[in-house]
């Protein structure tokens, strides 16, 4: 986590993907492939578009693992987002909770045709609850999409859930 700045009122990880650019903004964009290692949901890609959201982080194992009872609520939840930024294939940003949670960038930088520098900034949190909730939600899908890009399986998603908030939870300590 060396690159990643963790804060009450913002997030901002940093990870090097081993796929070109264009491959990883078909994973932040199509809504099958954002499934695997986020959320899905139909996507109206232009500024002012939906963007479509729905839990269901059972997909993200691929083994069957169960969900935790504090988040068994939301499985299925459904909802949408506000694209702000729509920059294909560099840049994308929407509101979270219509803003009220503060508005999450990806980046997306090139640095050869095999390898992509994605910078994940999530601004506009309402301090450290939202932080270590984001915080270890985004850290854990990152992972993810790390081992997606790579080919590698995702034997249980919550337990890379589980892992990430207590890193979370250290950053923000030290932080205090």
């Amino acid at each position: 986590m060396t690159a990643d700045k963790i804060s009450p009122d913002m997030l901002r990880f940093e990870r090097i993907l081993a796929a070109p650019a264009a491959t990883v903004w078909q994973y932040l964009v199509e809504p099958e492939l954002r499934a695997r290692w986020f959320m899905s949901g139909p996507t109206d890609l232009q500024v002012g578009g939906a963007f479509g959201l729905t839990m269901d982080h059972d997909r993200l194992s691929d083994e069957v693992v169960p969900t935790p009872d504090r988040y068994k609520p939301y499985v299925g939840h459904r909802w949408h987002e506000r694209i702000t930024r729509y920059e294909p294939p560099h840049l994308l940003a929407f509101t979270w909770e219509d803003g009220k949670a503060g508005e999450v960038t990806f980046a997306l930088t090139e640095i050869d045709s095999g390898t992509t520098r994605l910078v994940l900034t999530h601004t506009g949190l309402r301090g450290s609850e939202d932080a270590l909730n984001f915080g270890g939600g985004w850290h854990a899908h990152l992972a993810v999409l790390e081992k997606r890009i790579a080919g590698i399986s995702i034997p249980d998603f919550w337990a890379l859930h589980a892992v990430a908030e207590r890193e979370m939870e250290i950053a923000l300590a030290s932080e205090a």
